[in-house]
């Protein structure tokens, strides 16, 4: 049968974890559409007319359409499920700045979420500084959470004072009564909102933000304590929001479910208080499926955006109707879900480490040391289908060859013939193998070494330090080839002079595995071979770093246009970080580098290790470098 894109759809499970966003043409390559209705973009056909403006690879593409699409879609859900449920009370969401700080990120955003009430959360007094600039509607709500001190606090009541929804969040129990002094000093009335802490426990790899143990928000007792403390100081009636959060990219819908029924007993019992509570704020978690698996493994979630929504109201309204109170307006503050799937980096492989590069024509002489003769047997035992044996008596020998080789009885071509004859072997060991349950630990262990490596110019560090740090799955797929089947199984390795620059686990079939140790891949010919890093809008930017001084790579940012002739352009272009930058902002002087190296080229002419022209030359190639790219310059046609 000829591979096709459906094929290729279920390799990679674009149409799983695309969200509707990104599929495969006819072609082979990969598509995005940012909107219904909108015109569908070849990704291959960004990065060409961005290489025409001037553009290199690795390229961030940022579809601005997306995000517009994202609030859309989160508000609509909300707007769904309360109508359906007669929940009394309204949405609005609250976008958390920390996920993407990017100007063009949070622009978009608020622009798209004016029709919305999209509000603004700021943790921190760089974000709120930033939030109170960008706030520019005093019925959208600007939330202040994280940990605050006293000029924290007074930028907030600021924002108050010139009539922005500036509600500050407590974290413990210090920040309330700071709160009672400033507002108290500053003549103003506040926004006052209620951390708590649930006992509902998350799952996944943020579940340390939930529990009794968690490291914001106020016990049932600081509580109880806050609300005496407001009492008595006239401000009981400032209470306006009560907010919870169990933790980042929550798999599992049990756990939202538990989590808001317990918060929304919180507002309840809060309200029986006399506490005039207008909202509760559900906080972050709502996951994006990032390996499209609708699971509960921590790279995923198991529910859709419309059961999300509804859990969250019904969970809400439920509770409210058995305490007879009122329903509140509903925050949540999905970040995750409205920016992670606009971005996307495209990066170039230069290059791939075969591990089967085998001895062409190997012939083995009589007169070969024993150990080659015994994995030479050992091949013919493989060959007759005896896999396991084969297997153990390779490790035998091939172990007691490494031995001899330390020793100095072993030269280096009998043991490239033993390391040709092992690999080889070991692949056909792995083909018997393939899918099935039965191969031991020890064979998984050497097979795994059996996958090639792809040398791509990118670094994880600065483009994917959740891949790294956290072990995040992201989808990766070739942007072209897609009508060609894949035969090789590789693995990707980054330019920096590191171990970890690399990524050796990637999402699954989403049936019998969740995720797979390799990625297949195509064989690398003249051409370029470009790979697409999906869903990277959330945290990536700029929890990124400067490991071996890579910088920020070239931007594109894609809007949809009906009136151009391909349905859309390059809005803005953004250039990454040349050399000179970003050793600049490691505090090197660049004048003092330069005539560093001046010194050290003119005592070369002194001792005519060079000749003046040069030396001259040298001067001066080294001032152009410092205006280069921080990435690698690749020429398809010279692969390593």
């Amino acid at each position: 049968m000829a591979w096709t894109r459906e094929d290729a759809n279920k390799l990679y499970g674009v149409s799983k974890w695309g969200s509707g966003y990104f599929n495969i043409d006819e072609d082979g390559c990969i598509t995005v559409e940012p909107c219904k209705d909108g015109a569908r973009i070849r990704i291959i056909d960004v990065i060409e007319e961005a290489k025409k403006r001037g553009l290199r690879l690795p390229l961030h593409i940022r579809f601005q359409d997306i995000l517009q699409d994202r609030v859309k879609r989160i508000n609509e859900a909300f707007a769904q499920a309360i109508e359906e449920a007669g929940y009394k009370g309204q949405y609005q969401g609250v976008y958390p700045v920390k996920v993407n700080q990017m100007r063009e990120v949070v622009e978009t955003l608020m622009d798209a979420g004016e029709a919305y009430g999209l509000g603004i959360e700021a943790g921190s007094k760089p974000e709120l500084l930033l939030a109170l600039s960008i706030h520019k509607n005093g019925n959208r709500l600007l939330l202040c959470n994280g940990y605050k001190d006293d000029e924290f606090i007074r930028f907030a009541l600021m924002g108050c004072k010139i009539g922005k929804k500036v509600v500050v969040v407590a974290e413990k129990l210090e920040e309330i009564k700071g709160l009672i002094e400033l507002s108290k000093e500053m003549g103003v009335k506040p926004y006052i909102g209620i951390r708590i802490k649930l006992a509902t426990r998350s799952s996944g790899k943020w579940a340390t933000s939930s529990g009794e143990a968690a490291k914001f928000g106020l016990s049932t007792v600081d509580l109880l304590e806050a609300m005496n403390l407001l009492e008595q100081a006239g401000l009981k009636e400032c209470v306006t929001l009560l907010h919870f959060h169990v933790g980042s990219q929550i798999p599992d819908i049990q756990v939202i479910t538990r989590c808001v029924r317990e918060g929304a007993r919180f507002y309840a019992k809060l309200v029986r208080m006399g506490c005039p509570i207008s909202y509760i704020d559900v906080g972050g978690g709502l996951g994006v499926d990032y390996d499209g698996s609708r699971s509960t493994v921590a790279s995923s979630a198991n529910y859709s955006l419309r059961e999300y929504a509804n859990t969250i109201v019904y969970g809400i309204m439920d509770i409210c109707d058995e305490e007879k109170v009122e329903h509140p307006t509903i925050v949540s503050e999905s970040g995750r879900a409205l920016v992670a799937h606009h971005s996307m980096i495209a990066v170039e492989a230069f290059g791939r480490i075969a591990k089967l590069n085998t001895i062409k024509n190997l012939v083995v002489p009589k007169n070969a040391p024993k150990v080659v003769r015994d994995i030479l047997e050992v091949k013919e035992t493989v060959d007759a289908g005896h896999y396991d044996e084969a297997f153990h008596d390779l490790v035998f020998y091939r172990q007691q060859a490494m031995s001899l080789f330390d020793l100095g009885y072993l030269d280096l071509q009998s043991r490239a013939v033993v390391e040709s004859l092992s690999w080889e072997i070991l692949a056909e060991i792995s083909r018997h193998y393939e899918g099935k349950a039965r191969m031991s630990e020890e064979m998984k262990e050497l097979v795994a070494g059996l996958k090639d490596q792809y040398l791509l110019n990118f670094s994880v560090f600065r483009s994917l330090p959740d891949s790294w740090a956290l072990g995040q799955l992201f989808p990766m797929t070739p942007l072209t080839r897609l009508n060609e089947e894949p035969t090789i199984k590789g693995t990707i390795a980054d330019i920096t002079c590191d171990s970890d620059g690399k990524v050796d686990t990637f999402i699954g079939d989403g049936e019998d595995q969740d995720q797979r140790e390799y990625l297949w891949l195509h064989d690398l010919n003249d051409k370029p071979y470009y790979v697409g890093i999906f869903l990277t809008g959330a945290y990536q930017d700029t929890l990124g770093d400067m490991h071996n001084l890579f910088g920020r790579m070239d931007e594109a940012h894609i809007v949809l246009d009906s009136d151009e002739e391909a349905g859309w352009y390059i809005d803005e272009i953004i250039e990454g970080d040349t050399i000179r930058e970003v050793l600049e902002e490691n505090e090197y002087a660049i004048a003092e580098l330069i005539r560093s190296i001046k010194t050290q080229v003119e005592q070369a002419i002194k001792k005519d290790v060079v000749k003046p022209n040069e030396g001259m030359k040298i001067l001066a190639d080294y001032e152009a470098g410092l205006k280069r790219y921080t990435y690698l310059q690749v020429d398809s046609r010279r692969r390593l």
